[in-house]
């Protein structure tokens, strides 16, 4: 429908996106203090529970999904607000800027400057600075391993305690991998999908998509360097049952390149990190879905956590899609995939 509006020149089909996913004020919640503010000059929306406490609260810090382009806070209110009540937590959700109309790094900026507020400021919000979880699904899951590789280092910061990844998109050098053409056409995320939105955020506009989705976009050899962490190798066989056959990258096009060579940036691509990096990651919970494009990127970054000894929890939804989490009591129903998703992701924070 979005692809028809724009052709008529009526509005264009992000626009009309935008207007479907918005979301729906919701009512007061009787377990809840919930109010609007701003971090570093950044739209969140803070859940406390009202209930009390003998000790403080873990914080969460939440990256919304929606591929840079879509998503607000009103859209995951109930997915927010299930996670605070559930795991008596203070949840921090983030409005970062959204593409095609504020580029990369707009979006990991606002969330990394987020993220250091809240921290710094854990004790206004009766949380625990030593108890800060950064949470986020699809490409805010992307934004939270972005996040928590940047403060890996830092020493004027307290540790994160974990990282929440959600189905997330962590690299685009390989649209080829065996979950990309398997669910291909399974929705919520289409394949070219998976491309027009990595392009969107990175460029502002999705020029080029072919190419990148059939590989040109990557000189040779940069993807013989990336080859140890982005490649179906890493993938367990279980994975590949369903028939694949991956394409091979057509012939390198430097001209393309250059309008993406970006990609090859770990705070756009978490899935590049070096191992320096990575071996400091906090403890990890990762969740993947059976039918979705972003599968494989999910179960590489696993491999390279463990490898580099990094503890994860790993949560496979077997007949889940992607974006089953988004979708808790959407219009008054609930996957059961989604509502195991996010149950699980309730009894992880709990074993904090």
């Amino acid at each position: 429908q979005g692809k028809i509006l724009e052709k008529t020149g009526l509005c264009s089909q992000i626009t009309f996106g935008r207007y479907v996913r918005q979301g729906w004020k919701l009512g007061v919640d009787p377990k809840l203090f919930i109010q609007d503010l701003q971090f570093n000059k950044v739209p969140v929306r803070v859940y406390q529970p009202k209930a009390t406490s003998d000790r403080r609260r873990r914080g969460i810090i939440f990256f919304h999904g929606g591929g840079w382009v879509f998503g607000s806070l009103d859209t995951y209110e109930k997915v927010c607000r299930y996670i605070s009540r559930e795991s008596e937590s203070v949840v921090v959700s983030v409005q970062y800027r959204l593409a095609p109309e504020h580029k990369y790094p707009a979006a990991y900026e606002d969330c990394l400057n987020a993220t250091i507020h809240f921290m710094k400021n854990m004790e206004h919000y009766g949380g625990d600075p030593a108890n800060v979880i950064v949470c986020g699904d699809s490409a805010g899951g992307n934004l939270a391993a972005a996040v928590s590789q940047t403060l890996a280092g830092r020493s004027d910061l307290p540790k994160l305690r974990a990282q929440i990844l959600i189905y997330p998109g962590l690299q685009a050098l390989d649209f080829n991998l065996p979950s990309y053409h398997q669910n291909r056409g399974v929705p919520l995320l289409f394949r070219e999908r998976a491309a027009f939105f990595a392009l969107q955020y990175l460029n502002g506009h999705a020029l080029h998509m072919q190419e990148v989705l059939e590989g040109s976009h990557i000189p040779p050899d940069m993807r013989l360097k990336y080859r140890k962490w982005v490649s179906p190798d890493n993938i367990p066989e279980k994975f590949k049952v369903r028939g694949v056959k991956p394409l091979r990258p057509t012939d390198f096009i430097a001209e393309v390149y250059e309008t993406v060579k970006r990609f090859c940036e770990p705070n756009l691509c978490p899935l590049l990190a070096e191992d320096a990096i990575v071996h400091q990651l906090p403890e990890s919970f990762i969740l993947t879905c059976e039918y979705d494009v972003l599968r494989d990127d999910g179960l590489l970054y696993k491999k390279r956590l463990e490898d580099n000894g990094v503890r994860v929890t790993w949560y496979h939804l077997e007949d889940g899609f992607h974006g089953v989490i988004s979708l808790y009591d959407y219009c008054g129903f609930s996957f059961p995939a989604g509502k195991r998703g996010l149950d699980s992701i309730v009894n992880f924070l709990k074993s904090l």
